[in-house]
C-alpha cells in the first residue's frame, strides 16, 4: 500500500506523539529529566562528532551518572548518545560527500574507523551505500 503525503504526515505525527509520551512515562517513572544536563551532553557530541568521548567524561560533563545519563538521553532525544553521535558523524560525511570529498576522506573526517566502517553505518541508516547516494544526488 502507498502512503500519499497526508498519510505520511499523520504517521510521522503519530510517531513523535508515541516518543514524546514514552519520554513522558519515563520521566514518571524516573523522576524529571535533567534538559539542561542532558542539553550539555548532546551539544558536546553535536559539536565535534569525529570525537569520542567516553562515559567517564559525559558523566563529568552532566553531572549525572551513565545509567540515568543514558536513560534519560533516550527519553529526552529518542536515541542513545552512542547513536546521536553516529547519526551526526553521517550528517558530517554527507556534507563532505555533497562537496566532493572522496570516501575515504568523508570517513576519516567523521570519525569512522575506515570507509567500510562508515560505508556499514551509512547503508544502514539510509538503505545505501555512500557511493549510491552521491550518485543520486549529483
Amino acid at each position: 500500500m502507498e502512503l500519499d503525503d497526508i498519510a505520511r504526515t499523520e504517521l510521522v505525527v503519530a510517531v513523535a506523539d508515541l516518543l514524546v509520551n514514552a519520554a513522558m512515562d519515563d520521566a514518571k517513572q524516573h523522576g524529571s529529566l535533567a534538559a539542561d544536563r542532558l542539553l550539555r551532553v548532546r551539544d558536546c557530541i553535536a559539536a565535534d562528532p569525529a570525537e569520542r568521548h567516553s562515559m567517564d567524561e559525559l558523566e563529568r560533563l552532566s553531572g549525572i551518572d551513565r545509567w540515568t545519563l543514558a536513560r534519560q538521553f533516550r527519553a529526552a532525544f529518542g536515541t542513545s548518545p552512542s547513536r546521536f553521535r553516529t547519526m551526526r558523524q553521517l550528517d558530517h560525511a554527507r556534507r563532505l560527500l555533497q562537496h566532493g570529498a572522496s570516501l575515504v576522506e568523508a570517513s576519516i573526517a567523521a570519525g569512522f574507523a575506515d570507509q567500510s566502517h562508515m560505508s556499514r553505518h551509512f547503508k544502514s541508516a539510509y538503505g545505501l551505500t555512500p557511493g549510491g547516494w552521491v550518485s543520486a544526488i549529483v
